[in-house]
């Protein structure tokens, strides 16, 4: 998990760094063609399952959501609003994951559940407020943020069923393509960016397709695997504060006092969702 909240949140900085030069689109089409490409040379060698009729429904229900939905619907939020107001809204994800999984998975909702879970928000609100740019309030690009929330908890939901049968490699590969399919229609503004675009930008979209994309859901999925999707979830709280200290090393933009508050909130929130109940005596 350590590995995947590092390189998610190198995803915010390296979405906003070519969000400008490349459309949502071709960005998400090159991302997820890269992971896609990747994971299947690794995939050749490894072993495979038969999927039953059930499966491929939910395969197909994280792949377009999570893979197609939730880049395009990111990177299109991260060109009308910055990328503080982003990171936090998308948050509004963990917490519709801890309520689903509670629905759908029977995975409890204890109290420390709960409120660490609130404790955690409430760190992410302090960043979002503290690096807020102007563009923080442009209704479309909220609009844009809360879907991507949606559409990544129903991906994970339906990720975790997967993984009771299915090796994370499989699922991530094949919802990969499953992403690159619903994103073909975008298919000419990537053989632009790829014809016309400078190297820099070509090796943005490798280290995101590689990296935050075949690497980073690839270590997610083996550790949803052996934990709760909810509590899992509810660790990506600390990806804003991540992103804001990477912002600071690798553009030289220096956070302001109150979004390290907010950081350390967000910590204390996640540590506090990791207890456990104590056992009822007999």
């Amino acid at each position: 998990m350590g590995v995947t909240l590092v390189l998610w949140a190198s995803a915010f900085v390296a979405i906003r760094h070519l969000g400008h030069d490349v459309s949502p689109g071709a960005l998400s089409l090159g991302r997820l063609l890269i992971a896609a490409l990747a994971l299947s040379v690794l995939l050749v060698r490894a072993p495979r399952h038969r999927f039953t009729r059930h499966e491929l429904l939910l395969l197909l229900g994280c792949g377009i959501a999570w893979f197609g939905i939730y880049n395009l619907a990111l990177n299109a939020s991260e060109q009308r609003i910055d990328a503080a107001t982003a990171a936090m809204v998308v948050q509004v994800g963990p917490i519709l994951i801890a309520f689903l999984a509670a629905l759908f998975l029977g995975e409890r909702l204890t109290g420390w559940l709960l409120l660490g879970m609130a404790i955690a928000f409430g760190g992410v609100v302090i960043i979002g407020s503290a690096m807020r740019g102007d563009g923080g309030s442009d209704l479309d690009g909220v609009l844009l943020a809360l879907l991507a929330a949606a559409t990544y908890a129903i991906g994970v939901v339906c990720q975790k069923v997967l993984l009771r049968r299915l090796s994370g490699l499989e699922v991530t590969c094949y919802a990969c393509w499953i992403g690159v399919v619903v994103c073909l229609p975008w298919t000419g503004d990537f053989i632009d960016v790829v014809r016309h675009g400078d190297a820099g930008t070509l090796l943005w979209i490798g280290y995101l397709g590689l990296f935050p994309t075949a690497l980073a859901f690839s270590t997610w999925a083996f550790a949803l695997r052996y934990t709760d999707a909810g509590k899992q979830a509810l660790t990506t709280f600390l990806v804003p504060a991540i992103a804001a200290v990477m912002a600071w090393v690798l553009l030289d933009e220096v956070p302001p006092a109150l979004a390290f508050v907010g950081g350390v909130v967000c910590v204390v929130g996640v540590l506090v969702t990791r207890r456990k109940p104590r056992p009822v005596q007999a």
